[in-house]
């Protein structure tokens, strides 16, 4: 299977209105793995590995969702896997 790694970025109005807690529970419809987390600049970081397609369409998903309305901006990038997620969650 060829795995991927979607580094993002979010900014707008992302933290404080469940933004992380709604991801992590979309993710349980993808076969993702990885993190989400609020930086202390008020944007949030998502790392995700899975296959490309299952990527483009969970960040989809977090486009449409109740959430996706707060997001300003995203900041995209592809990295290859390194297989280091285990599950997917919120990282403090």
């Amino acid at each position: 299977m060829n795995r991927s790694r979607l580094s993002i970025f979010y900014s707008g109005c992302v933290q404080g209105v469940g933004f992380r807690y709604t991801v992590r529970a979309l993710a349980t419809g993808f076969e993702v793995s990885g993190t989400i987390r609020n930086l202390s600049d008020g944007r949030v970081e998502l790392v995700a590995e899975g296959r490309e397609e299952e990527l483009e369409a969970f960040r989809r998903a977090i486009q449409h969702c109740e959430v996706g309305r707060f997001i300003g901006n995203e900041h995209v990038s592809w990295h290859e896997a390194t297989g280091e997620f285990g599950g997917f969650e919120i990282v403090r």
